[in-house]
């Protein structure tokens, strides 16, 4: 499960299907990636986390820094 990835585009305010736009793909494969239900491809993990402005340790909780620069 990728929980930090659902905070972080609620906190955009915006919906699956506007990140589904931006990564080219269907809300529902964006929404399994949320739900954990399928493995986010390194690609999409880099996307995300330009679009979100976010390091990819931190949205796979691997750190508590959010910012890339840190």
């Amino acid at each position: 499960m990728y929980p930090r990835i659902k905070e972080l585009r609620k906190e955009m305010k915006l919906s699956q299907k506007e990140v589904s736009k931006v990564l080219r793909c269907s809300q529902q494969v964006y929404s399994n990636y949320e739900l954990g239900q399928r493995d986010i491809p390194t690609i999409v993990l880099i996307q995300l986390a330009i679009l979100f402005n976010t390091s990819i340790d931190y949205m796979l909780g691997i750190s508590e820094c959010r910012s890339p620069e840190e």
